[in-house]
C-alpha cells in the first residue's frame, strides 16, 4: 500500500492578537520569507471591528488562500498576546478563530505555541506605590 498524498509543505503562522486588532503572517519555516501578511483592519471598514473573531477568521481565510499559492499546505502556529510589564499576558479574541479558520480551509496544523513576551524583572508597573485605586 502506497500513499498517494502529497508531502506536507510547513510554514509558520505568527498570531498577533490583541484587545484592538489582529494580525496574521504566515513566513516559511525558518521565519525569513514572508509570505502573507493580513490584519483585521485591511478586511473591516469601522475601526472597532479589526480585533473581532470574524474580521480575524476572513483575515485567516485570506492569508490561507495567499499561502496555498505558494505552495504551503500545513503551518506551526504561534500565537502572541501584547504582554510585557504592561500588555495583557492573554491574547485578543481574534487568536483562536484565526487557528479554526485557518484548519476550516484546508490548511493542516502543526503545533500551537504560545509565544508571549513574559519579563524577567522587569521596570516598574504603573499605578504608583499603593496600586491602582478603583
Amino acid at each position: 500500500m502506497r500513499d498517494n498524498r502529497k508531502p506536507i509543505k510547513w510554514g509558520v503562522v505568527h498570531i498577533f492578537a490583541s484587545y484592538n486588532n489582529t494580525v496574521i503572517h504566515i513566513t516559511d519555516i525558518t521565519g525569513r520569507e514572508s509570505i502573507a501578511k493580513v490584519s483585521g483592519g485591511m478586511v473591516t471598514k469601522s475601526h472597532r471591528l479589526e480585533s473581532s473573531p470574524t474580521a480575524a477568521m476572513i483575515a485567516a481565510k485570506k492569508a490561507a488562500e495567499m499561502a496555498f499559492e505558494k505552495g504551503i499546505t500545513g503551518v506551526h502556529v504561534k500565537i502572541k498576546a501584547p504582554g510585557g510589564h504592561n500588555g495583557p499576558m492573554n491574547p485578543g479574541p481574534g487568536a483562536q478563530a484565526a487557528v479554526r479558520s485557518l484548519s476550516r480551509n484546508g490548511m493542516r496544523i502543526g503545533i500551537i505555541h504560545d509565544v508571549t513576551p513574559v519579563p524577567h524583572d522587569s521596570c516598574r508597573k504603573k499605578g504608583g506605590r499603593r496600586g491602582r485605586r478603583v
